[in-house]
């Protein structure tokens, strides 16, 4: 909320960005409880048809906070924020315009971009993480994911019925009305598959053989999902150009409890069981930290052809050493050799484990363990 608040305070515009049923218009009207605001949603008929001429319209409202849901509905209507936005600072109304609200599709932020360049902030709202959660709730959050109605139901399996009937939504439904027309099994087998090698390096010519498709045709639904912000690609570290580096990104289904709906793990026992445990926990720490590092952090992994790995490297802004953190479930982690060898490559300021564990313990020298929600907690302290 602070943050969607000095955004306001300081942009005409402001895009809140985020998968459906993650809290975006719940923020928003809570915002916009404490100022005048009107809102409309732009998937109701009659709300549609009050914006036929938004420059007659909006106009009316230039003191408001107009809060526009679902925006890539109508994404003719970037231009005409922009002629509104500039006439409005010449007589002085220069923040505090537009609250816009939609799932981050490529025709949403192309048209954004061209049209409101300058004008306008871009905020992500993610699903609930390991820092917000709280220690007593990340086994819930990694089995169920951070989707509110999902990790909030009375019970495991009402939770998977949610996610369930969210994927189905999201294939049947929002994918479809956002323009590209892919058929939904064959992009559910592609988001299936990728959860069955959650946290793998990416290798579009296997995918592509096995939906029978040619590899742009993998790129284009892949960049898709990554657009609509439910698959994340980590990109490789590319610094050093002494080492033979890995060049294929990682590829996440960035909510966990997704990963475990779209293979059927329905509790904890039989997640805890499942191949796919370690690579679900990693993604949770991932998302969970970098919902936590300051803006402008850049996420990469390091992996040379010799085996040296590091899970995620932090390069923070403003510091020129990136932080190394290496990803373990167990509640006594210890640490590979391949670990040792990537940190003497990139010489990192901090060198961190994320663990089970309920609190900060030392593993070697120079070297610390510490449960997800402190690391958080470290990351949001350098924001603020």
């Amino acid at each position: 909320m602070a943050e969607l608040q000095t955004a306001l305070a300081e942009s005409p515009a402001v895009a809140l960005l985020g998968p459906r049923q993650v809290g975006k218009t719940t923020l928003a009207l809570a915002c916009g409880k404490g100022r005048d605001s009107v809102y409309l949603d732009l998937e109701s008929a009659a709300d549609r048809v009050k914006l036929g001429e938004p420059e007659l319209y909006l106009p009316q409202h230039e003191e408001h906070l107009v809060i526009l849901d679902e925006i890539q509905r109508i994404p003719e209507l970037f231009q005409s924020l922009r002629g509104l936005i500039d006439a409005g600072r010449r007589r002085g109304r220069r923040s505090g315009r537009f609250l816009l609200l939609g799932s981050a599709s490529i025709d949403l932020l192309k048209q954004s971009s061209e049209s409101l360049a300058g004008r306008i902030r871009y905020l992500e709202l993610a699903p609930i993480d390991a820092g917000e959660a709280g220690s007593e709730r990340v086994n819930a959050l990694w089995l169920r994911g951070g989707f509110p109605e999902s990790l909030l139901a009375e019970t495991d399996a009402a939770s998977l019925r949610w996610r369930m009937d969210f994927i189905r939504t999201y294939l049947e439904r929002d994918i479809p009305q956002l323009g590209p027309r892919i058929p939904a099994e064959t992009l559910r087998r592609l988001w299936t598959m990728l959860a069955h090698q959650q946290g793998g390096l990416l290798n579009a010519a296997v995918l592509a053989r096995a939906l029978a498709v040619d590899g742009k045709t993998i790129a284009s639904y892949l960049d898709l999902l990554v657009d609509l912000l439910l698959v994340r690609r980590l990109p490789p570290w590319h610094r050093n150009g002494g080492k033979r580096l890995v060049k294929s990104p990682k590829v996440y289904v960035r909510d966990s409890g997704l990963v475990h709906a779209l293979l059927g793990i329905g509790d904890l026992e039989a997640l805890q069981a499942h191949p796919v445990a370690g690579g679900g926990w990693e993604g949770l720490i991932i998302e969970s930290l970098l919902a936590a590092a300051p803006r402008g952090t850049e996420a990469s992994f390091y992996r040379t052809a010799a085996g040296a790995e590091i899970d995620l490297v932090l390069s923070l802004p403003g510091r020129t050493r990136p932080w190394a953190i290496e990803i373990k479930r167990s509640v006594a982690p210890r640490l590979e050799r391949g670990f040792h060898l990537a940190c003497a490559d990139i010489d990192p300021e901090s060198r961190l484990v994320v663990y089970g564990g309920v609190e900060a313990i030392p593993l070697a020298p120079g070297i610390e363990a510490l449960p997800v929600g402190e690391l958080c907690q470290r990351l949001r302290a350098l924001s603020s």
